[in-house]
C-alpha cells in the first residue's frame, strides 16, 4: 500500500460526506441520497460482519491469484440495492461478486463453488435458481423483494431487515489492497474471476485519479458536474456498467440505473433519459443502439440535456452514431475499449463535425511486441498487443497459469495483456484489429474478424452479422459470415463478398455465407461467437460464395 491510494468504502464516506442530500441513486420510483446510502451500507456491512463475514488473511500474505476474503455473489437484476450490496460487503471488508442471472443452475453452481461464496444477495424471484445451484444450507441469504411473489427462500434475511441492523460496533478499517472481484463474462471461455486491489480499480476503472487526497476526493464531488445524472443502461452484473455508476458517484453526481429484469425496452430507456434530464449515457454496441436509433425516429424525445452517449463494450456501427449524431445534434459518443482485465484503456470521439482516428489511449494503455519483450513506440508497423502498464489487476482467481500469462511481468513490472491484437499509429494512437481469439487464420493470412464485421455491417441489407473461421480443405481455414438482414431484404452472397472485397483486401472476404433470422448475442450485447461457431459449421446449407 502506497500513499494515496483508496478503498472504495473510504471514498464513498467523502463523497457522501461533501454532498450528504444529493441523490445519488435513482431507480424507477425509488430515488436514494448519499446520506441514505451511507448509513444502510454501514449496518449491511455490520450485519455481514455478524454472521462471520470479512477478512482471512492479508493480502502480503497471498500469492497474486488467492483472495483472503469472504465472497458476497449478487444475483440481482439493476436496483440501487446492488450498488449497497457492493458497499456493504466493502464495509466488511467481504468481497462482491457479480453473477450472471441468465445462468443454467450448474453455470450458476460452477461458479459459486469456485469462488468459495459465503452469502449470496438475490432478487426473490431468482430464489429458486440459486437453491438449485447449490446448497443455501450453509450460506448467508439476503433477499430483495422485487414484487415478484416468489418466497424467500428458507433461513433468507430481507435485504430491508439487514440494513436496519444496529450499528452498535465499529466496523472493520478498509484497506486499499482488499478486493473488487469482477467475473467476466465468458464470451470466448469459462468465466473467470478478475482479482483487482480496490485501489487499482479506483483509477484505472472508475474515474479515480492518481495520488488523490482527501481534499481532492471532496473538491471533485462538490464541484457542479456537467454530465450528471449518469445514466448506467447496461445490466450491471457486467463490469463496464459497474464502472459508469462508480464513476459517476466517485464525482458526486447522481447514478440512473435501468431496471433490466424485463426485456428490452428502448422507449421506457430514452423516456428515463428524458425525465431525468441525463447528461451521460452508457450502452452496449448495436443490439442498443438499434432500436433505440428506431425510436428515436418513430417519435421525438427531448434528449437537449445529453451530452455524452458512450457506447463500448461490443461493436457499433458507424451508421448508427451516424443517425445518433443526426438524432440528438450536440451529443458526442465516446467509444469505450477496455476489458475486465484492464479497466477503461483507450477512447474515440465522434460529433457531427469530429472523428478521432483510431483510439487515444488512456494513461498506461500502449502496445508490447508480438513477443511481449518489449514495448513499442509510435510507428512501430509491427502488429502487437494492446498492453496495460501501471494499475492492473493481480491476476485470475485460483489460476496461476492464466494469471503469468494475462498479468506478466515485463521488464520488471506486472502489466495486464488482454488478448487484443493492435497497431501503435505514429500519432500515438492505438488502431485496434480484434481479439487473437477471434482470429481466422486463411491460406497463411491472418483475418481479424472485426474488421470483417465492420464492413458487412455497412451492407445497407445487413442488420447484424459475426464472422467465424471454419474448417477448409483449400485454405485451412475460411472466413465465414453469419449475417441477419434487414426487414424485406435479401442478399445474393457473392455480391455481399464482393462488397467487402471492395473496401478491404479480397483475402478477407467471406467465403461462406449464411443468413440467420437473428444474430445471438450475450445480455450484455457481445457476441456469441461460440454460437456463430455452431452456425456456421453444423449448418447443412450454407450458401458458398465465389473463390
Amino acid at each position: 500500500m502506497t500513499a494515496g491510494e483508496w478503498a472504495l468504502a473510504d471514498v464513498h464516506d467523502l463523497v457522501a460526506g461533501a454532498v450528504p442530500e444529493r441523490e445519488m441513486i435513482v431507480c424507477g420510483t425509488v430515488r436514494r441520497t448519499y446520506a441514505a446510502v451511507a448509513v444502510r451500507t454501514r449496518a449491511l456491512g455490520v450485519f455481514f460482519v455478524r454472521r462471520g463475514l470479512g477478512v482471512r488473511r492479508e493480502r502480503s500474505d497471498l500469492e497474486r491469484w488467492e483472495c483472503g476474503q469472504d465472497t458476497v455473489a449478487m444475483v440481482l437484476f439493476n436496483c440501487p440495492e446492488y450498488i449497497e450490496t457492493m458497499l456493504g460487503a466493502f464495509r466488511a471488508r467481504a468481497v462482491p461478486f457479480n453473477v450472471n442471472q441468465h445462468y443454467r443452475p450448474a453455470e450458476m453452481g460452477e461458479l459459486l463453488a469456485s469462488l468459495d461464496t459465503r452469502a449470496v444477495v438475490y432478487h426473490r424471484a431468482l430464489g429458486p435458481l440459486v437453491a438449485s445451484a447449490c446448497d443455501i444450507s450453509r450460506l448467508v441469504l439476503v433477499d430483495v423483494d422485487d414484487g415478484s411473489g416468489v418466497a424467500p427462500l428458507p433461513g433468507s434475511t430481507t435485504f430491508e431487515e439487514a440494513v436496519l441492523t444496529p450499528a452498535t460496533e465499529v466496523l472493520p478499517v478498509p484497506s486499499p489492497d482488499d478486493l473488487y472481484v469482477v467475473c467476466t463474462g465468458g464470451t470466448t471461455g469459462q468465466p473467470k474471476a478478475v482479482l483487482w486491489r480496490q485501489a487499482d480499480a479506483y483509477v484505472s476503472a472508475m474515474s479515480g485519479t492518481e495520488g488523490a487526497t482527501g481534499e481532492s476526493i471532496v473538491a471533485a464531488a462538490s464541484a457542479p458536474n456537467p454530465l450528471s445524472p449518469w445514466y448506467a443502461v447496461p445490466p450491471l452484473m457486467h463490469a463496464a456498467s459497474q464502472w459508469t455508476a462508480f464513476a459517476g458517484m466517485h464525482g458526486g453526481g447522481t447514478v440512473v440505473l435501468h431496471d433490466d429484469s424485463g426485456s428490452f425496452d428502448a422507449r421506457l430507456i430514452l423516456e428515463t433519459a428524458e425525465r431525468e434530464r441525463v447528461g451521460m449515457m452508457s450502452i452496449v454496441g448495436d443490439a442498443y443502439a438499434r432500436p433505440m436509433v428506431e425510436e428515436l425516429r418513430r417519435r421525438p424525445y427531448d434528449l437537449s440535456s445529453l451530452r455524452r452517449l458512450g457506447v463500448g463494450g461490443a461493436a457499433t456501427g458507424d451508421h448508427l452514431k451516424d443517425a445518433f449524431l443526426e438524432l440528438i445534434p450536440d451529443v458526442t459518443i465516446t467509444d469505450g475499449y477496455g476489458a475486465s482485465e484492464t479497466g477503461g484503456m483507450a477512447f474515440g470521439a465522434r460529433t457531427r463535425s469530429l472523428s478521432t482516428t483510431g483510439w487515444l489511449p488512456s494513461t498506461g494503455a500502449t502496445v508490447i511486441s508480438a513477443d511481449r519483450a518489449r514495448f513499442l513506440e509510435p510507428g512501430d508497423e509491427e502488429i502487437g498487443w494492446t498492453v496495460r502498464r501501471g494499475r492492473v489487476p493481480l491476476g485470475y482467481l485460483g489460476d496461476r497459469e492464466r494469471t503469468e500469462a494475462t498479468f506478466p511481468i515485463v521488464n520488471g513490472e506486472r502489466v495486464s495483456i488482454p488478448g487484443d491484437r493492435a497497431r501503435f499509429l505514429s500519432d500515438g494512437n492505438i488502431l485496434m484489429l480484434g481479439r487473437d481469439a477471434m482470429v481466422v487464420n486463411t491460406g497463411g493470412e491472418k483475418v481479424f474478424v472485426e474488421e470483417v464485421e465492420a464492413v458487412l455491417r455497412r451492407h445497407p441489407d445487413v442488420a447484424d452479422a459475426l464472422v467465424v473461421g471454419r474448417a477448409s480443405e483449400r485454405f485451412g481455414q475460411e472466413v465465414t459470415a453469419v449475417v441477419a438482414l434487414r426487414p424485406g431484404a435479401a442478399v445474393d452472397p457473392a455480391a455481399l463478398r464482393e462488397f467487402v472485397a471492395g473496401e478491404i483486401a479480397r483475402f478477407k472476404a467471406p467465403r461462406a455465407v449464411i443468413v440467420c433470422e437473428t444474430i445471438r448475442r450475450h445480455t450484455n450485447g457481445k457476441a456469441d461467437y461460440r454460437w456463430a461457431q455452431e452456425v456456421a459449421i453444423d449448418a447443412v446449407e450454407i450458401t458458398r460464395t465465389s473463390s
